[in-house]
């Protein structure tokens, strides 16, 4: 991605990547899991602080795989998170998924994790990772759908956080909703039908430790982030809106009885 043809909602706010480096590739890439080899040559696009990147490479000792990121600084944390984990066959770039600085043919697999939620045309960007694919390959896309998000019980302000958030995505020119859509992305980018084959996958959070964490990071990222500022400058909430949000998560998060669920839209498509 970038700035130019996307702009990334959350921005890398400590509350975001709080959540972020919350990812590996079993809770994220599960999906794809089974079709890698150790041979295989991967490209991790919007990669961010890496945790799923090491994963995939650790997953391919005998190949490689490279994280794309359109946010230079993240991948200072990509990199050390490599590092910390004693892989060599990983590196970084800074690039943009709808005009991939690869040639065609170049991966056995392209992966991208809560991205095409983001860019502003998510079809030029399936055409590019087919493009540098090799025939096949697979193209792996996995992005969430803000309008399942489901949760009890039904705090005051929740409805409101949600409505927010799809507004302001939107006015960026991305798609919250972006899950339900990927099959018809891919067959529009020139996949076959037969070739795309469809999952989907929840993430939950219950219990109290997993509630405290994610309603507290939404309630931080409500107030401090760059989608809370973007909210702001947009027109689409008021800095007193954002304080009765963030409140609302944690009153939400305090909540014996809480449960929160994301569905998430996945696609593998041979190449």
């Amino acid at each position: 991605m970038s700035q130019e043809s996307a702009v990334y909602t959350h921005g890398h706010h400590e509350s975001v990547l709080r959540s972020h480096t919350w990812r590996t590739a079993a809770n994220s890439a599960a999906y794809l899991l089974a079709s890698l080899k150790p041979h295989m040559k991967v490209l991790d696009v919007g990669c961010g602080p890496g945790t799923i990147t090491a994963d995939l490479a650790a997953l391919v000792p005998d190949g490689s795989v490279t994280g794309l990121e359109h946010a230079p600084g993240v991948l200072e944390q990509a990199r050390a998170v490599a590092d910390e984990r004693g892989l060599t066959n990983v590196h970084f770039a800074v690039g943009d998924v709808h005009a991939l600085d690869y040639p065609d043919d170049t991966f056995c697999v392209v992966h991208a994790h809560q991205v095409l939620q983001h860019v502003g045309d998510p079809v030029q960007a399936l055409r590019e990772m087919r493009r540098v694919t090799k025939p096949g390959g697979i193209v792996a896309v996995r992005d969430s759908d803000y309008a399942t998000m489901t949760w009890h019980p039904a705090v005051p302000g929740m409805d409101e956080w949600l409505d927010l958030y799809r507004r302001v995505a939107r006015a960026n020119g991305g798609d919250p909703d972006a899950g339900r859509r990927l099959r018809s992305w891919a067959l529009t980018a020139g996949f076959a039908a037969a070739d795309v084959t469809c999952t989907a996958s929840a993430w939950c959070y219950a219990t109290d430790e997993e509630r405290a964490w994610w309603s507290g990071l939404w309630a931080d990222r409500t107030l401090a982030s760059t989608y809370a500022r973007r909210a702001v400058d947009g027109g689409q909430a008021t800095q007193a809106e954002l304080e009765a949000i963030s409140a609302a998560w944690r009153n939400w998060g305090a909540a014996e009885d809480g449960w929160f669920a994301m569905v998430h839209g996945e696609i593998l498509c041979r190449v």
